[in-house]
């Protein structure tokens, strides 16, 4: 299993991963605009789990100044493995390599927002060492 930073020939199979774990098809062009400007943003990291030639997992982290902390915060905006690598140490070995970026970026925390429904998510975080603190709100605005 090789663990490293995307580059633009994965693009295809991190939205079919992102699709599948959001149950739902993306605007496939939309999406690969909005990959790119991660790939062209220092502040982004895209990481993805290959076995042999196949992506099984990817990982998105943002690094940015957070007021509040007054310090860098790392966010993983999206964390997904193929259904059948889940359980196998994928997530683990993506989110070690999350926490390792973050703490040469010298964040202060790494934080993650999960869906209510992903119990097997939040088992794996907690499991990982991470805790639940915070709620998230949100208001649709379409």
């Amino acid at each position: 299993m090789n663990i490293r930073l995307a580059k633009i020939n994965d693009l295809k199979d991190i939205y079919d991963l992102i699709c599948d774990m959001e149950s739902t098809q993306l605007d496939y062009k939309k999406f690969e605009q909005i990959f790119i400007k991660y790939l062209n943003n220092e502040n982004f990291y895209s990481i993805v789990a290959q076995d042999d030639d196949l992506i099984v997992g990817c990982l998105n982290l943002r690094v940015e100044y957070q007021l509040h902390h007054v310090e860098k915060i790392a966010e993983i905006m999206e964390l997904a493995v193929k259904n059948e690598y889940r359980s196998k140490g994928v997530g683990k070995k993506l989110l070690d390599k999350a926490n390792k970026i973050s703490k040469e970026n010298n964040c202060l925390q790494i934080e993650v927002c999960c869906n209510q429904i992903r119990e097997k998510a939040h088992k794996f975080y907690q499991r990982e060492g991470m805790k639940n603190t915070h709620f998230k709100f949100t208001m649709d605005l379409k």
